[in-house]
């Protein structure tokens, strides 16, 4: 079996290529505390038993290592599954120059940050993620080049390019002098009909995208008055979302404004991203037809806190942030005690990559218990992503996910936020 042997002989000499070196044996865990990811209570003095990535054994007590096996004592610790962020961008990081730099970067630049990015969510605890929205396809490389070993990173599950409307919030030509812009068509994520919707969706699956993310309404950060109103009509969506399901994509929508989120719904969408302005008609509405709302609190308030400082960002992007930004804590709130399913997610890449667990502290200061926060970091986004045979809890049969931190999280959520353990498929990428 692969050990952590090859990582380690990396990291001491990052400039040497170390080649894969096979270990007989199976790697068991000790784990102090564990919180399987079931949904049930934390558990004292367990043992994990991995082989070839895979979970193999979970057993009460501490279990004897055979003499060829390798052993990790996380006995002072607590052990949880790896945390899935169903909402990043690993190919940026917003800034007061980002949108100097969406026109004077190149696709080179943004990979070249999406892999130095990857390595800070990965070491955060973070051992999967879906990236919603890029450009050129920088993430799709990014997730070939984790599977195969290039690169160190979380499983990454890449939505490519976005789709929106002609001027809609992730229009690549918004805001450039008319000579430069021009109408980019379905090929780049733009559409304006049904036909369009089709066939925005069969580029994404020819570019090798894992699902389909769309921006049903404005959004905050584009360079655009509004941040709230519907941008693609009922038909348009729907189209999006047949054809998503032709080519086995799961949909994501982008959406702050009721009227959008209730179309993005009746649709037929997975999850609503955001969800700002949800009112108890549209809260309803997602409950009756299971669909997940990813809240990104942590991007909501980083927005409002930079609106605060003059010149941050564009005269049409400021007051959008300071009217949204502070909604979204309230908002999670009401859906939360409605009953909506909630899965974990951040829009980390306009906050810092790496900071991604601050999310719990929002998620529990606004009411959800630190159980349930952690639940929608696990078992829901596993269920969301679609990945739950494999992923999102500590079970035989799983991916060997785990984080670990020095303190129970059930009683401080904020300990998530210095992970002390990560191991991703078996590998230890991060040790005490």
């Amino acid at each position: 079996m692969k050990k952590n042997l090859k990582l380690l002989l990396q990291s001491l000499f990052p400039f040497i290529l170390v080649f894969s070196i096979d270990i007989e044996g199976a790697t068991v865990i000790h784990a102090g505390s564990l919180l399987d990811g079931t949904g049930s209570q934390p558990l004292k003095e367990m043992s994990i038993v991995i082989e070839n990535e895979l979970i193999t054994r979970v057993e009460t007590g501490y279990i004897v290592p055979e003499p060829d096996d390798l052993y990790v004592d996380l006995t002072a610790y607590f052990v949880l599954p790896g945390l899935i962020d169903m909402h990043v961008h690993l190919d940026g990081e917003y800034s007061s120059k980002s949108y100097q730099e969406s026109i004077s970067s190149s696709a080179a630049d943004y990979a070249i940050k999406a892999v130095a990015n990857a390595n800070k969510t990965l070491l955060a605890g973070f051992t999967s993620v879906r990236n919603l929205g890029d450009s050129n396809n920088v993430t799709v490389s990014l997730r070939n080049a984790v599977n195969g070993g290039v690169v160190a990173g979380p499983r990454i599950f890449s939505s490519g390019k976005t789709i929106s409307s002609s001027g809609g919030h992730g229009d690549p030509t918004n805001s450039l002098r008319p000579d430069l812009s021009s109408d980019p068509g379905p090929s780049k994520g733009v559409i304006n009909n049904k036909d369009d919707s089709f066939k925005a969706v069969r580029f994404r699956y020819k570019e090798g995208a894992d699902l389909i993310k769309i921006t049903a309404t404005g959004g905050v950060l584009s360079n655009a008055k509004n941040g709230q109103n519907p941008q693609m009509t009922l038909e348009e969506i729907s189209a999006i979302v047949t054809a998503a399901k032709d080519y086995g994509f799961k949909v994501a929508a982008h959406a702050h404004g009721a009227e959008g989120i209730k179309r993005a719904v009746i649709s037929g969408v997975d999850s609503i991203e955001h969800g700002t302005l949800m009112d108890a008609e549209v809260m309803k509405l997602m409950r009756e037809r299971g669909t997940y709302y990813v809240p990104t609190l942590l991007a909501g308030a980083w927005v409002a806190d930079k609106a605060r400082i003059d010149g941050f960002f564009p005269d049409l992007v400021q007051p959008k942030a300071l009217e949204i930004g502070p909604q979204l804590k309230t908002t999670f709130s009401k859906a939360y005690q409605a009953g909506v399913k909630i899965a974990f997610g951040t829009d980390t890449g306009v906050s810092a990559h790496g900071k991604n667990a601050e999310e719990f502290k929002e998620m529990v200061e606004a009411g959800m218990p630190a159980l349930q926060a952690i639940l929608s970091a696990t078992r829901e986004a596993s269920i969301l992503l679609g990945q739950s045979s494999i992923l999102g809890s500590i079970s035989p049969g799983k991916y060997a996910d785990l984080v670990a931190v020095s303190k129970d999280p059930l009683l401080n959520i904020e300990v998530l936020e210095s992970i002390d353990f990560v191991m991703k498929g078996g590998e230890i990428y991060k040790s005490p």
